[in-house]
């Protein structure tokens, strides 16, 4: 028996709710390897997959170092395939 995974994009006003971040400190994390990047959900729109978001979070509250955020995120974007 296979398991359904399903998926929620999230968009730009949500993560910076989720995080607390401002705009330009939510872009200068993506810049720093220090969040997850967003996705293209169109021509001309990205979101975020809120469970990889919801990673990141958890891990800057556990306390993780910057190098530690940069393997997460590093790991996070590697695994970014479905498996049918």
């Amino acid at each position: 028996m296979s398991k359904t995974y399903f998926f929620k994009i999230i968009r730009r006003p949500e993560v910076l709710e989720k995080t607390g971040r401002s705009k330009s400190a939510l872009y200068n994390d993506l810049k720093r390897g220090l969040f997850v990047p967003p996705i293209s959900i169109g021509a001309r729109s990205v979101g975020w997959v809120e469970s990889e978001c919801d990673k990141v979070i958890q891990a800057m509250i556990a306390g993780y170092s910057e190098q530690q955020l940069k393997s997460l995120v590093q790991n996070i974007v590697a695994n970014r395939s479905v498996k049918f």
